[in-house]
Parts: structure tokens; C-alpha cells; sequence
């Protein structure tokens, strides 16, 4: 099990990377091809696999849903200015009254009338009847031509019964994009590792088929110098130069899937192109193809995939994040209120000067509770509780799959072994065959077919063990993804781990439903076909 240090978000471990892989800076592309080992490969995808950056970037886009959404229940401060200008022209026909030319309001007579006599932007020596019949003179009043108010106001939500359930559900959804990040992490894991092992067995299957070409040139000319002194028919050079020209396509199949393998690691690492390299492969890679055997218990590794996967710890935040949902929809029958206070600052209406405002204090208190919505809220729940129930059924689904997932991973590490295990004995015993079939044929008691087919036996051996190999290796690696046990981490994700994630609130292992709940036993009977009842109890 590899320990890996993870501070994705900081590269300062990628540029020591580069240098020990890319050979530096200084170093053209076409003088040294970058070299991996297994472990230089793992550490450069996850520094550079878009897919893993998308999955970090997730986690951060939910950490602003959950500001977004808390910002519901949190005081909000609104400041608000308006200013106007009315040409002065048109002040004077916004005030209501009458002018005359001494200064007396004829009995009578209309202030619509006589409101234009005078000068457009003032009214002079105005009237007003009271009760006393002796007027009142109001001398030169000026209307401005400019108005100004500003207000600073604060909300503050005091109850609903949404927000607080949508704020608990934002926190299951960043813990969601984490346990996927996670998960997205283990599967990149595995991937580098299965690549990186193609490249390997590839490089050995080349090596294996160039050593058969070899073999069968050295045997068409060995053939060739008997035919010229006479001592084999022509026969025996055409059947070499046939096992020759059938040996030469698998060679170059060989060499077309190692290059393709070293294209696919190099997309999977996120290396570019470079134009400069031309035809030549974009990495390299350093290492063999290992064989460590592993005693395993499968019902132990199924119970470890339960409780450290993080494909079922997601699955069990989408559970209760829509728990939260139908709380959220519920809630809408509660009522609501909002309180809303601040100052307010308005001009005087017949001169601008800052020290004639009208200032003071405001404060609303509103509320409001659905009465008759024609089912909406009913209908809104509805679909709430049906995607909770989708989500509990997904959960118990994945935890299927990932016992499926574990049970052939296992199958296959069981097939592989076994394969190893019987191709070791045969390659030697096929080597030792085309040993002695070369002998009997230098000593004229054997003949050439009976060193072809040797050696064609021995290249499969040698094919079959190599792919064996690989095959434990890629099923090793997918076993350790199945079971959560790709990786030990050492959290340094850039302060990327929730806090909740740590706690039992996660806890996947036996005996827990798709809350996190203990099972409860429950009865069924099933109908038989002889219409007899049977009962069985499951948890």
C-alpha cells in the first residue's frame, strides 16, 4: 500500500517533479525523452489530469453555494440614493395654488386660473383664507429645482422553514463533491497504474517477438547455407522464410500497441503534444513488471470496500442532502417573517441645502403564510419525497455494485495468479524443448518443423505469462480501487476535507441503511408456487 502526499491546489512538488522527469527547463524535448517511474507517473496526474482539477474546482463551487445560500438568514445592509432635477421651467406648475400681480386672491377666482400670471419658478405673496377672513402673506416662497433622498437599510430574516434546511443540504452538497473528488482520485490511481504496466508488458512482448524474428533469420539462413551445400531441400528454406514473414506481423503489432499505450499514459498525465518530438513516443517509462502475491479474505475486502469507499460515502450525502430537500419543500407551509430597519435622509423640498433635510428613522416588520396555493407546496413535496426515495434506492444499488465490483476484481486476481503459476513451469519447459529441438537438428536427427513449432510454442509461453502479469497487476489495482484501499492519504488537500466527512455521519460498513441508520429486521413471506407461505427475515 503507497502512502501519497497530496497538496493539490500547490505545484511546488510538480516543478521538482519536472526537473527529475523532464530534465529540466534547459533540456530539449528532442535530446531527452521524459521518463517515469510508477511512482513520478501517479504524482504528475494528479497534479495535471483535468478531470482530478475539475473534481477540486467542484468542491470549491459548492463551498459557494453554501455562502450563497446562508446569506438567506443573515442581515443584508441595502444603501439607496436618488437624485432628481426639474428644469425650473416646469417647478412652478407642480405647485398647487394662485397668483395675482398685487398679491390678492380674487373672490372667486381659481388657483388653475391665475398660477401662470405670475413668474414660472416662484410664487409671490400668496393668500391663504382661514377662518379669520384677514390674509396671510407668504413672501417669495422658492420651489427647488433639485431633490435629493438617501436611505440605509438592513433586513434581517427572523423565521421560515426553507432556509436552514437548504443550508444543511449545501453542507451535504460540498461533502458530496468531495467524497467525488475522492473517488475521482482512486479511479486516476488505478488508471496510471493499469497504463503504466500496458506500456511495460508491451515493451516485453516487443522484446519477446524481436528475439523470435531473430531467431527465425538466424534459422532461414542457417537453412539457406544447407540448401547451398546440399544437404537440405528447398523445402526446408521455404518453410522458414513462412514462419519468418508470420513472425514479422505480430512484431509490428506489438510495436504499434506499445505506442499507442505510451500515447495514452501521456493524455492521461496531461502532457501536450510537442511538435518537436516528431515520431518519437512522448515519455518513457522506467520499471518491470512486478509479481508480489497478496493473501486475501474476500469477505474482509468486501467490509473494507463498504466502509472506505468514497462512491458510497457520496451517495449517502446525496441521501441526506435530499432529506434536506423535502424538509425544505415542507417548509413552505410555515410562515415567514422579515424585519427591515435604517434612517432615511430626504431634501427639503424648496432648497437643496444639506442642512434643511428631513432625517429619521424607519422600521417594518412583515409576514406572510400561505393560506390556498392550489396544492403547489403539496405537489413540490411530492416530488421531493420521490427523489429521496430514488436516492436510498441508488445508495442500496451502489452498494451492490460495489460487492460486484470487489467479487470480480477478486476472480480475476485468482485467475491471473493461477496463470502465472502454470506459465512459469511452462516457459522453461518450452525453452528447454526448443534447446533440444535445435540439437536434434544440427545432429541431423530432427528435423526443421520440429524447431518452428518449438519455437512458436516457446513465444506463446512467453505471451501468456506476460499477459498473466499484467493482468494481476491491472486486477491488483482495480481490487485496491474496489475496496478503497488505492491509496493512504495524508490529508493535505489544500484545506479541501470537510470536517463532516471525518465523522460517523459516513459510516458505510454493514449493518447501517442509506441514512446511516442501524437495520432494523425485517419480515417478508413470499407466495410459493404450492400456495404455501414462507417467511424469511433480512436486515
Amino acid at each position: 500500500m503507497r502512502k501519497f502526499f497530496l497538496p493539490l491546489g500547490i505545484f511546488v512538488a510538480f516543478s521538482i517533479l519536472a526537473q527529475l522527469s523532464f530534465g529540466g527547463s534547459g533540456t530539449s524535448y528532442a535530446q531527452k525523452v521524459p521518463t517515469f517511474t510508477l511512482a513520478q507517473a501517479i504524482l504528475t496526474a494528479l497534479q495535471r489530469n483535468p478531470v482530478l482539477l475539475n473534481g477540486e474546482q467542484e468542491i470549491k463551487r459548492t463551498r459557494g453555494v453554501i455562502i450563497q445560500v446562508r446569506a438567506q438568514v443573515l442581515p443584508q445592509v441595502t444603501a439607496r440614493a436618488n437624485f432628481d432635477w426639474t428644469d425650473p421651467h416646469l417647478v412652478g406648475a407642480r405647485i398647487l395654488g394662485t397668483t395675482t400681480g398685487t398679491g390678492t386672491t380674487p373672490a372667486g377666482a381659481t388657483g388653475a386660473a391665475s398660477l401662470f400670471e405670475s413668474p414660472p419658478s416662484q410664487v409671490r405673496d400668496i393668500q391663504v383664507p382661514l377662518a379669520d377672513p384677514t390674509p396671510i402673506p407668504i413672501q417669495n416662497v422658492q420651489a427647488s429645482d433639485i431633490s435629493y433622498s438617501i436611505s440605509v437599510t438592513g433586513t434581517q430574516l427572523i423565521f421560515n422553514g426553507t432556509s436552514w434546511p437548504q443550508i444543511r443540504g449545501s453542507f451535504f452538497q460540498r461533502d458530496s463533491a468531495y467524497f467525488a473528488f475522492r473517488n475521482i482520485l482512486d479511479q486516476l490511481i488505478a488508471m496510471v497504474k493499469t497504463q503504466f504496466y500496458q506500456i511495460v508488458v508491451n515493451r516485453e512482448l516487443v522484446s519477446v517477438n524481436e528475439q523470435s524474428v531473430h531467431l527465425l533469420e538466424a534459422q532461414l539462413k542457417d537453412q539457406q547455407n544447407r540448401f547451398e551445400a546440399g544437404t537440405v531441400p528447398r523445402f526446408n528454406v521455404l518453410q522458414a522464410e513462412v514462419a519468418l514473414y508470420n513472425q514479422l506481423p505480430l512484431l509490428i503489432s506489438a510495436q504499434n500497441n506499445l505506442r499507442i499505450a505510451k500515447i495514452t499514459l501521456a493524455k492521461t498525465l496531461g502532457l501536450d503534444f510537442q511538435p518537436g518530438r516528431g515520431e518519437n513516443p512522448p515519455l518513457e517509462v522506467a520499471g518491470e513488471m512486478p509479481y508480489i502475491p497478496r493473501s486475501i479474505s474476500l469477505a474482509n475486502a468486501i467490509e473494507m470496500g463498504k466502509e472506505r469507499r468514497p462512491f458510497l460515502k457520496q451517495a449517502r450525502a446525496n441521501v441526506l442532502n435530499q432529506k434536506e430537500q423535502v424538509r425544505a419543500a415542507a417548509g413552505q407551509w410555515l410562515p415567514t417573517i422579515t424585519t427591515t430597519g435604517g434612517g432615511e435622509w430626504v431634501s427639503s423640498p424648496t432648497n437643496s441645502s444639506w442642512h434643511d433635510i428631513s432625517k429619521g428613522w424607519i422600521a417594518t416588520v412583515q409576514g406572510s403564510m400561505p393560506i390556498w396555493d392550489s396544492g403547489a407546496i403539496a405537489g413540490q413535496v411530492i416530488q421531493q419525497r420521490a427523489l429521496l426515495f430514488e436516492a436510498k434506492n441508488t445508495y442500496d444499488d451502489d452498494v451492490r455494485q460495489v460487492e460486484l465490483e470487489i467479487q470480480q476484481a477478486y476472480s480475476n486476481l485468482q485467475q491471473n495468479r493461477e496463470l502465472i503459476q502454470s506459465q512459469e513451469k511452462n516457459v522453461e519447459q518450452a525453452e528447454e524443448a526448443l534447446r533440444l529441438a535445435k540439437a536434434r537438428l544440427d545432429a541431423g536427427a530432427g528435423t526443421q518443423l520440429d524447431v518452428l513449432n518449438a519455437q512458436v510454442q516457446l513465444l506463446t509461453a512467453q505471451s501468456t505469462r506476460l499477459q498473466a502479469l499484467f493482468g494481476y497487476n491491472s486486477s491488483l489495482a482495480e481490487f485496491d480501487r474496489a475496496t478503497g484501499a488505492q491509496s493512504t492519504y495524508h490529508e493535505m488537500f489544500a484545506d479541501l476535507t470537510p470536517h463532516a466527512t471525518k465523522t460517523k455521519t459516513y459510516y458505510t460498513g454493514s449493518g447501517v441503511d442509506a441514512e446511516g441508520k442501524p437495520k432494523q429486521v425485517e419480515e417478508t413471506t413470499v407466495r410459493t408456487s404450492h400456495g404455501r407461505s414462507r417467511t424469511s427475515y433480512s436486515k
